[in-house]
């Protein structure tokens, strides 16, 4: 996962920039959760770990509705820039660096009642033994009848395709536009991708990053974390739910 570290170390600055409006998008965000999580019987008052947190963009919504949020990452330098963003927001949400391979390492006496990994975070794991491992993780650190939620990019539709890149996004600024967009390289099921974001001001600047993923299917996902144990697995599609990508829902 070094490589994942440090997309995500590099981007710490700049993810916010992905969003046409990351304010924007994390409330509705936080709202969309906060209905899944009230179909769930989740209560406010229950502990639950965002274990993929990024910059906060689930966490800082969630917590500003008076959820019990705790985050972590893999990443130290988006926990250092999630840790700012809830200091600027008054939100009590406390932040570790793990991985959710292994999470007992960070979290060995706590429990919790839901987990989240949002944002196409599992894909980042290229082999069917380190999901295994982190559907292992999360099990271990929910309570009986915990909720774990994720998800992904729909790899059911893209690997029909495989398209060498999605749909970019411009962006008016006050100063001129932005740009955003990947380029995406594929090996068989596996696929590295760039990210750019361009600046287009009164001077051109442009930003590159680099990581991977591996286009898991859903029925792939489902039988890894049914191997795991949990049960009653699920998914909302986008046009159920109103999120932006499939979601993965299951009961341990």
């Amino acid at each position: 996962m070094a490589r994942v570290s440090e997309f995500y170390d590099g981007m710490a600055d700049f993810y916010h920039l992905l969003f046409q409006d990351w304010d924007a998008s994390i409330q509705r965000q936080a709202a969309i959760l906060d209905c899944i999580f009230q179909q769930s019987n989740l209560a406010k008052q229950d502990v639950i770990l965002d274990c993929a947190c990024g910059i906060g963009t689930q966490s800082l919504g969630l917590a500003s509705l008076g959820y019990k949020i705790t985050g972590s990452d893999i990443s130290e330098g988006e926990i250092a820039r999630a840790k700012i963003e809830a200091a600027k927001r008054e939100l009590d949400i406390a932040f570790f660096v793990a991985d959710f391979c292994e999470l007992s390492a960070v979290f060995k006496n706590s429990l919790f009642d839901a987990i989240i990994a949002m944002d196409n975070a599992l894909p980042h794991l290229l082999e069917p033994e380190q999901l295994a491992r982190a559907a292992a993780s999360i099990s271990a650190q929910l309570k009986p009848g915990g909720t774990f939620l994720a998800s992904i990019r729909d790899y059911d539709a893209i690997l029909q395709e495989k398209p060498l890149s999605p749909a970019p996004y411009i962006l008016k600024t006050p100063n001129g536009k932005r740009i955003a967009f990947q380029i995406w390289d594929w090996s068989d099921r596996i696929y590295n991708f760039t990210q750019y974001i361009i600046e287009d001001a009164q001077a051109l600047t442009v930003y590159k990053f680099s990581s991977t993923y591996n286009a898991i299917t859903r029925c792939e996902l489902t039988e890894i974390f049914s191997e795991a144990g949990f049960r009653n697995i699920h998914w909302l599609m986008p046009e159920q739910s109103g999120f932006y990508q499939p979601i993965i829902i299951a009961k341990k």
